[in-house]
């Protein structure tokens, strides 16, 4: 708060802070230099990580690595996928998953998403014949029709892998997103619910799966014994696969413990925030937060919307500057130069589909981080200062 009483712009930048309890943690693996997570005959931080997350998400199987890009990665490399194999893909999304794909001599097939961020059917069972797995972004918390995904997969045999990197606590009729697909992917970058700076795990109930990404995560000679259940399947495939070593560090894995049991905390304060702005912004007839499908419970920490009508490309940068001008960053994915989420910058990929549906949603989408820990003051400037800004440029 200002001195005088008026909300100050607030912060959305900084990521949650780092709960207390780690930090005792910390400092004995500081102290004692145990950072490794084979280093301990058991019960080291990550091996204590994987089996807390995999029973907070009720799967069988967790394996904490480097990134969520690296669980994807290995994810496409343990489905045993033949060399050029075609994966769908949603076409908006992070650059780290279209570079997974492509890491793991995979093709991405881009997919239209509609206005509501979200995977559009008709060109996805049009471009689902001949593909070998599927990988679903569930981009910025937004969950497409698993019902109708998964029913297409299933019938056609195809694994599909869920890109959950914003989405851990989200939920479809009930159940944990990333435990619907074949193996669920999920992120620990400071921006994500749980924050760690960098880091990533990757959740299954296949164990043949588990085990080739235990080895090529770099479970070297038999560090493979060190995670429980998959000593047979481990055994198979030892200095069958590369080794890729993407292998989480014990520092990592004790920051993130402490802060899974807020996970549904922070899930529930997430959605009050989202909703309470999302109010806001559909009031105005400049702007327009889409829907989450019926089955679909959301755990945002993050609010999209669409600027609804006819706005040029100029009226869109001048509403950004309006919004800034008052205190709040707005995104505009596709005027954003170089912005990672816009498929059109992907040049790693050669020549990339015109897509103009997916095209269409990014020049006028945009996005605003809603942390957790704003107060409702905070909330209300935000999404004042938002509407605002519209109001500026269209009247």
């Amino acid at each position: 708060m200002a001195p005088d009483g008026q909300t100050l712009a607030p912060n959305v930048y900084d990521a949650e802070s780092i709960p207390e309890a780690a930090r005792a943690e910390i400092d004995r693996l500081l102290i004692s230099g145990d950072l490794f997570r084979y280093t301990a005959p058991s019960d080291a931080p990550v091996t204590l990580l994987e089996q807390e997350f995999a029973d907070l998400m009720g799967a069988r199987y967790a394996l904490a690595v480097s990134s969520c890009s690296a669980a994807l990665f290995l994810s496409l490399k343990a489905l045993d996928l033949p060399r050029g194999a075609r994966v769908p893909i949603p076409a908006f999304t992070f650059a780290a998953v279209p570079s997974s794909v492509v890491h793991a001599d995979c093709v991405p097939v881009l997919v239209e998403v509609g206005a509501n961020y979200r995977v559009d059917m008709e060109d996805f069972a049009a471009k689902l014949p001949g593909a070998d797995a599927v990988m679903i972004s569930h981009m910025r918390g937004h969950t497409s029709d698993m019902d109708a995904i998964m029913a297409l997969c299933d019938a056609a045999g195809i694994p599909v892998i869920e890109d959950a990197a914003h989405s851990l606590g989200t939920e479809w009729h009930g159940r944990k997103i990333g435990t619907i697909g074949k193996v669920g992917c999920f992120s620990f970058q400071s921006y994500k619910l749980v924050n760690a700076g960098e880091g990533g795990i990757m959740i299954t109930d296949d164990p043949e799966i588990a085990a080739r990404a235990i080895i090529m995560s770099g479970a070297y000679e038999e560090n493979w014994k060190k995670h429980p259940g998959l000593s047979n399947s481990c055994a198979h495939w030892q200095n069958k696969l590369p080794l890729y070593n993407l292998r989480m560090q014990n520092l990592s894995a004790a920051v993130i413990r402490p802060q899974l049991p807020l996970v549904a905390e922070r899930v529930e304060k997430g959605r009050a925030n989202h909703d309470r702005v999302a109010e806001r912004l559909n009031g105005c007839a400049w702007l327009h937060v889409p829907d989450p499908l019926g089955p679909e419970e959301r755990a945002p920490d993050s609010i999209q919307f669409n600027l609804a009508g006819d706005w040029s490309d100029a009226e869109a940068l001048a509403f950004q500057k309006a919004a800034k001008a008052r205190g709040v960053s707005v995104q505009v994915f596709g005027l954003s130069e170089g912005n990672a989420r816009a498929y059109w910058n992907w040049q790693f990929l050669g020549d990339v589909p015109e897509l103009p549906q997916t095209r269409a949603m990014l020049m006028r989408a945009c996005d605003v981080r809603l942390p957790t820990r704003l107060a409702e003051a905070e909330l209300d400037f935000i999404s004042g200062a938002i509407v605002a800004a519209a109001e500026d440029v269209k009247g």
